[in-house]
């Protein structure tokens, strides 16, 4: 890398050019590799769906799938990155989980219900109880 930065400044080409190059092919790499891990196979989420994840999960040298139902309340990321976090109360306790929706730990899921929401994160859901935290369902026609 020395050596190039020399002979390119010898031969009097601009060294930040050749630098920005190597960050533009270095980016559509990794952006490749990303695109490979991103399943197809899903379908649309929303905050407010209803959806059944079902995840593997690893107890000594067994595996077994384990559901997991609740509201979908936040959307993160994009891409291969992307996360849920579906809630759900369980005897009286709120339970959220965090589950990256490329992952291979995450075998399925499925869209139960679609909600009607207005907002894009529905953290409002914590503090509510009971029938208060109902959701209206979206129509389709």
């Amino acid at each position: 890398m020395l050596c190039l930065k020399y002979y390119l400044h010898y031969v009097n080409i601009n060294v930040n050019f050749v630098n920005n190059i190597r960050k533009r092919t270095m980016n559509s790499i990794i952006e490749e590799l990303r695109q490979e891990n991103v399943r197809t196979d899903l379908p649309r989420l929303n905050p407010g769906d209803t959806v059944k994840v079902f995840v593997r999960i690893k107890e000594g040298a067994k595996e077994r799938t384990q559901a997991f139902e609740g509201v979908i309340i936040k959307k993160r990321g994009s891409g291969a990155g992307q996360t849920i976090t579906v809630r759900r109360v369980f005897q009286g306790v709120g339970v959220e989980r965090v589950f990256p929706v490329n992952s291979p730990r995450v075998e399925q899921i499925k869209v139960l219900r679609s909600g009607l929401v207005r907002r894009a994160k529905l953290y409002y859901l914590r503090e509510r109880t009971g029938k208060a935290t109902r959701i209206k369902e979206k129509t389709t026609r």
